[in-house]
């Protein structure tokens, strides 16, 4: 049997990546911005894509004409969004780095941050530093797209243990809400053959009041809260949590 450290550890991307990243999620994401008004952005924008992983929605974008800088601490991920820009014959820049810690200021129309990559870390204050790190690389008048599993969506779904088949492997996902609901643990076990593979995640869940306030307090304007994608209102038909706003200054 083996353990992953977890959302910091190289070896859990890699070890979890099919059933994290399955192709029917790169199809998904193609069409999500195919449809979303929500990321429908100006020809040739300069997006960043924050916690990119292995380039979901970075090479989609990028071969949409935008200028996409993908930025992620995982080396294996970057490798994998790496060959995966390659195989589409599109142009992305990456980066790896600690999403607290990477700047470039003003450097960017669009920060993207998409599929639950926010709340990973230990001190609150930790994840603040992150939204600011957003509003830092955002030039005057650019925008802010922030996508997760809300609260009052996750208070839904967490249910008995989820089991997940791919082909010969099986994954059991075990989800436990911890601190009144500020934060979810999640255990993770994978049997591939007579191979065990262990890993335990735990990570801050946000309401929609809770993110709305974060982002202001981190400098942004104009924030805007929907249930999906689609543009639809956060109310009992949402999906997802997606947030939109603005560094106005």
């Amino acid at each position: 049997m083996t353990r992953t450290g977890g959302f910091q550890d190289d070896d859990f991307w890699t070890e979890f990546h099919d059933f994290l990243f399955s192709e029917q999620r790169y199809a998904q994401a193609a069409e999500v911005l195919d449809g979303s008004p929500l990321l429908s952005f100006a020809p040739g924008s300069r997006v960043l894509d924050l916690c990119c992983g292995p380039g979901v929605f970075t090479v989609p974008l990028a071969l949409r004409g935008h200028r996409v800088t993908g930025v992620d601490l995982s080396p294996a991920m970057l490798d994998r969004a790496r060959k995966r820009t390659a195989d589409a014959g599109a142009e992305a820049a990456y980066v790896q780095a600690d999403a607290r810690a990477y700047e470039e200021p003003g450097g960017f129309d669009v920060v993207l941050n998409l599929f639950t990559s926010f709340g990973y870390f230990e001190d609150p204050a930790d994840n603040a530093r992150v939204l600011r790190t957003m509003y830092t690389c955002l030039a005057p008048g650019g925008t802010l797209v922030l996508d997760l599993a809300g609260k009052e969506l996750l208070a839904r779904k967490v249910t008995p243990p989820k089991v997940v088949q791919r082909g010969d492997d099986l994954l059991v996902q075990t989800d436990t809400v911890l601190d009144d609901w500020a934060r979810l643990r999640s255990d993770w076990v994978l049997v591939r053959g007579e191979r065990v593979t262990r890993a335990t995640l735990v990570w801050f869940v946000y309401s929609a009041v809770e993110l709305r306030r974060m982002v202001e307090e981190a400098g942004f304007g104009r924030v805007e809260v929907f249930g999906g994608f689609d543009g639809r209102p956060y109310d009992g038909s949402a999906e997802r949590l997606v947030l939109r706003a603005v560094r106005e200054a």
